[in-house]
């Protein structure tokens, strides 16, 4: 289906080539498509552009994460990620960095990023199952090996 406002994906082995159009939420259709195809652990590197990113940065003394939102033109260059479960949940812990009009770059945890054009990105999946936990000393999910 090549209609705009729709994901598409293909799998390759343990590859999976993603295709996330124009006015879609990328984390969202991350999330839908590693729970569709029952990914447990996993990369995901992508490429695309952007109109309204929230990207975020951990205050290591509050724990808490500061999060704010970009709007107008952005080129995602690149998001770069992981896949592991949470509670039995899939759980993405993604990074972007954004370029603006001017070229200028800016970056932080991915919370959320709405398709201007297109964001096209490659799923490495790996065999086997990682968790994680809250660790309060931190204040993150960290991973559980």
């Amino acid at each position: 289906m090549d209609d705009a406002g729709y994901m598409n994906y293909k799998r390759f082995d343990n590859k999976v080539v993603v295709r996330i159009d124009k006015g879609e939420e990328i984390v969202d259709a991350l999330k839908t498509i590693c729970k569709k195809l029952d990914i447990k652990l996993g990369s995901i590197v992508g490429i695309g552009a952007a109109d309204k990113v929230t990207i975020g940065l951990l205050n290591t003394k509050t724990k808490k994460y500061q999060s704010k939102e970009f709007t107008g033109d952005h080129e995602i260059a690149p998001l770069i990620g992981n896949i592991t479960l949470m509670n039995g949940e899939v759980y993405l812990h993604l990074h972007v960095t954004i370029c603006n009009v001017e070229h200028k770059a800016l970056g932080g945890h991915l919370t959320s990023a709405v398709v201007s054009a297109m964001f096209e990105g490659i799923i490495d999946i790996i065999e086997g199952q990682v968790t994680r936990e809250y660790n309060d000393e931190v204040g993150l999910n960290l991973l559980k090996l």
